[in-house]
């Protein structure tokens, strides 16, 4: 009996290292595969991606799914956005480990980390609680100590906390919302889908260059809606 138990622990053991081990083979293969063929090339951004544990930002039944080229659930009509987005909006920010970034829509909290991999401190903001406090307490887990939360409406920013030097924006308004506009640094840039839900939406890119604001379309995108204070949430 004793040499059973014995046994039985030590495969219980390995079994839940050889789990962690999956995770680290499938977020290394993301990479490779679903990154670096589409043209994601900026070495900070793919090391974020290969670092950060996707799968620990979505809920427990699409775990085995988390590194698949994919959005998935996360709840309260809410998702997090397929690995090649994320990247995506990275890379177009050509972020520097000084920056001070905004993110709007902190939803899993995933693109937070991301970016608290690379950049000197992170803000973000989520508008509805059950999801936002859920992601902080994880980041907070997960020991990220320069993201700075809060429950809000990110269509105003954070203000007191601006100028950004970059700001990514994960829900798609149906135009940019010019507050952000205002607490965007000189030179800085912001990646932010525009346009209604069910039409085709785009990935912009905005920089703001000697005062004034320039824009450039840079793909065709789908994210969920912008959610305001207003609409009852």
């Amino acid at each position: 009996m004793t040499n059973r138990i014995f046994i039985y622990v030590i495969l219980f053991a390995t079994g839940t290292g050889s789990s962690q081990t999956d995770y680290a083979v499938e977020r290394a293969k993301m990479v490779k595969t679903q990154l670096e063929p589409e043209g994601i090339s900026d070495p900070a951004t793919l090391k974020a991606m290969g670092k950060v544990p996707r799968h620990e930002f979505v809920p427990e039944r699409y775990k085995r799914r988390a590194y698949e080229d994919g959005p998935l659930p996360i709840g309260n009509g809410q998702t997090i956005s397929q690995p090649f987005m994320v990247a995506y909006a990275t890379q177009a920010l050509r972020l520097k480990p000084y920056y001070k970034v905004l993110e709007i829509g902190t939803g899993s909290g995933y693109q937070a980390a991301i970016l608290a991999e690379i950049v000197d401190s992170v803000y973000t903001i989520e508008i509805v609680p059950q999801l936002g406090l859920a992601a902080n307490k994880l980041l907070g887990d997960l020991g990220y100590d320069n993201i700075h939360f809060k429950i809000g409406d990110g269509y105003k920013g954070w203000p007191e906390k601006g100028p950004f030097d970059a700001i990514v924006v994960t829900a798609a308004p149906a135009a940019i919302p010019p507050p952000l506009l205002e607490q965007l640094r000189e030179g800085g840039r912001m990646v932010i889908p525009v346009g209604e839900p069910h039409e085709i939406q785009h990935c912009i890119e905005v920089r703001k260059i000697g005062g004034k604001i320039k824009t450039q379309n840079l793909m065709p995108v789908r994210f969920v809606p912008f959610t305001r204070e207003d609409d009852g949430q």
